[in-house]
């Protein structure tokens, strides 16, 4: 919880990050990070051919009240791995 703390305080809602700052903040890859831009569960702009994240889009992610959007995916994604067990 400390740690959450500690990352909500340095991150602005109101600040443009770069994809690895974006993936830092996360602590996902780079193709996690693809991915949740291209489901829709983390928007992202592109400019100059290169993603731009809002403060704001990395703290829905953070926020312990997940959009409907990211619970569906965690349970699609737990699903196959049960699956696959």
């Amino acid at each position: 919880m400390l740690l959450l703390h500690s990352i909500l305080m340095q991150l602005n809602e109101f600040e443009v990050y770069t994809p690895n700052e974006a993936k830092k903040f996360l602590k996902i890859s780079d193709s996690t990070f693809r991915r949740l831009v291209k489901k829709g569960i983390l928007r992202a702009a592109k400019i100059g051919g290169q993603y731009r994240v809002l403060g704001k889009e990395i703290l829905k992610l953070l926020s312990p009240s997940l959009p409907s959007k990211v619970k569906k995916a965690y349970h699609s994604v737990i699903e196959k791995f049960e699956e696959e067990e």
